[in-house]
């Protein structure tokens, strides 16, 4: 595909899968904040007339008063608002992304050159992962009773996915396609379970028959999962501007972690919507990432680098020239456009990078991506003692 026009779709997709996922999220977080805040009706009266809950709230210059039925209301009302596609957007969107941008560019972006998997066989087990992911969790939310045993499970699940994931694909892409299937999971929660839910407690209305409560409180225990899923995958998608971490030689340990402390933050605003304010768990998450942040610092680079005086300039600016200006260059041979505006066809550019060049590609090895321009650990090693030894052009 022209890079160009490959460009031009990336940020299409991107900004519809950010703007459908912003709606998705907000409307998630709102009701299980709503369903959170709720309380019994004040008044005997509206008791009896099935409400389960209430609460009231103050927004845009004026005052709301909202009602939970138990199960439905004596009458359907004549407009009814569904929240269904903005999960559907968001996962069609991410796809499309995945699709473009991982997809058509499987050679960089989703396998490295001499990996276990050639692009094609990639492209397939990576979709199939997908299906696979769903298919699992919701035959455990059949068979497993227990929250904290299905939770437990998932954990472990989700663990074996990120190592397997950095086993078969790029570091990069090994973080978004553990937050895919878990992406997967959710809106299959909507479309599977909460959407029939509701289409069943609307049918026994209409057939003027007692609704039968069991689907709609399955409905509500997978929404509560997708809320509890939603900062993790917030994190897998932000994750390819976080080298430091996809980079680390335990990335998909570094994953788990950060996906696990961002599902204990949420646990922490769901109990503070119930009314409970449990201070230790935004400590212990703050010191959690901490944690991670010391564990995965830089250590310097290889201790088989090159001498600091044998770091010369020229061999460098060399391996630079081969490796890294395909892509970072005013005119890029291999990509539309310099990604992130980064050049480095000149050596006070390569100065100027240095710090970044000794992150993704000394450090980390995350570039070139996919080693597509085939950097050797040698090449890496010098390029990191030319930056350490003051990354000096003359």
């Amino acid at each position: 595909m022209d890079p160009y026009a490959n460009e031009w779709l990336q940020f299409l997709a991107r900004w519809l899968h950010v703007m459908a996922g912003i709606v998705w999220i907000g409307t998630s977080f709102y009701f299980v904040a709503l369903d959170n805040h709720l309380r019994p009706p004040a008044r005997g009266a509206d008791a009896e007339r099935g409400v389960g809950g209430e609460t009231w709230e103050i927004h845009g210059g004026g005052f709301y008063r909202i009602e939970k039925f138990q199960v439905a209301p004596p009458r359907l009302p004549d407009v009814l608002h569904w929240f269904k596609w903005e999960a559907y957007t968001t996962w069609l969107s991410g796809f499309g992304l995945l699709v473009v941008l991982y997809y058509f560019n499987a050679d960089s972006y989703l396998v490295e050159s001499g990996g276990p998997l050639g692009t094609g066989w990639a492209i397939v087990v990576s979709v199939a992962l997908l299906g696979v992911a769903w298919v699992v969790y919701d035959v455990l939310c059949r068979v497993l009773r227990s929250g904290l045993a299905l939770a437990a499970a998932l954990l472990a699940l989700t663990t074996l996915a990120a190592w397997g994931a950095t086993e078969l694909f790029t570091p990069r892409a090994a973080y978004l396609q553990v937050g895919a299937m878990l992406g997967t999971i959710m809106v299959a929660n909507v479309f599977f379970v909460i959407i029939p839910a509701h289409r069943d407690l609307i049918r026994a209305k209409e057939e003027h028959r007692e609704p039968d409560p069991a689907p709609a409180l399955r409905g509500k225990e997978r929404s509560m999962h997708n809320n509890y899923l939603t900062l993790p995958v917030v994190f897998a998608m932000l994750s390819n501007h976080f080298p430091a971490a996809y980079g680390h030689s335990y990335s998909w340990l570094v994953l788990v972690a950060l996906m696990a402390i961002g599902a204990w933050i949420r646990h922490f605003f769901n109990l503070r919507h119930a009314g409970r304010t449990v201070w230790w768990i935004p400590v212990t998450a703050a010191l959690g990432i901490a944690a991670v942040a010391v564990a995965i610092r830089p250590t310097g680079g290889s201790e088989q680098a090159v001498a600091a005086d044998g770091a010369s300039f020229s061999r460098a600016r060399e391996i630079v020239q081969q490796r890294c200006v395909p892509c970072h260059s005013a005119h890029p041979t291999s990509v539309a456009s310099a990604p992130l505006g980064i050049r480095l066809d000149s050596g006070a550019q390569m100065r100027t990078q240095a710090a970044a060049i000794e992150r993704v590609a000394v450090e980390s090895r995350v570039m070139p991506l996919g080693n597509a321009t085939g950097m050797t650990a040698a090449e890496r090693d010098e390029l990191g003692a030319w930056i350490r030894s003051g990354a000096r052009i003359k």
